[in-house]
């Protein structure tokens, strides 16, 4: 559902938690990239992932966001420390998380607690790529998340296990917005 405009991702579902890696010093960068804490995304993009959190919820998990928009400026933050398009895409309004329709999010139980996964968030080993061999339990914690966001309508990057693209992406044109604007 293609709906312009941003939306906090925990006015759609508060149960999902939100753990912005770049607006901490815990990222491959070692720095703070940007200044806020509230997860947004396009609002069509942000309802689709409220279908997913529910879908996971009635299985007994839920989601942790580590990155939504991002704006241009932070994307150039981190394509000044990792210039490899494999991993960090170059500065482009009008791509991915610069123009809001993107998740990295992992799956937890629900106490919070991150379910085993095939690497670590923002692994450049290789250890990231989708078809990374995965041990039993890891396989099944994948199998989850992925089924339940393509069902919501969601693709996943190839390169990186933890990345949602909405599949009505292209639907959308570059937008920018201050995150601090739906802080709760």
């Amino acid at each position: 559902m293609v709906e312009d405009g941003f939306m906090n991702v925990q006015d759609a579902d508060p149960d999902i938690i939100v753990d912005l890696k770049y607006a901490t010093t815990d990222n491959f960068t070692g720095e703070v990239i940007y200044d806020f804490t509230t997860a947004i995304a396009r609002t069509g993009t942000v309802k689709k992932l409220a279908k997913a959190a529910q879908s996971l919820k009635q299985q007994g998990y839920r989601l942790r966001i580590w990155d939504a928009y991002r704006p241009v400026a932070s994307q150039a933050k981190l394509f000044a420390v990792v210039s490899d398009p494999t991993w960090v895409a170059q500065p482009n309004p009008n791509f991915s998380h610069q123009k809001g329709v993107t998740f990295d999010l992992t799956l937890t139980d629900m106490a919070g607690n991150n379910v085993e996964m095939q690497s670590g968030f923002d692994d450049f080993t290789g250890k990231a790529v989708r078809n990374y061999p995965r041990t039993d339990i890891q396989e099944r914690n994948y199998q989850i998340l992925l089924k339940a966001m393509t069902d919501a309508g969601f693709v996943g990057y190839e390169n990186e296990w933890w990345d949602y693209r909405d599949s009505d992406m292209d639907a959308y044109g570059p937008l920018a917005a201050d995150p601090n604007d739906y802080a709760k």
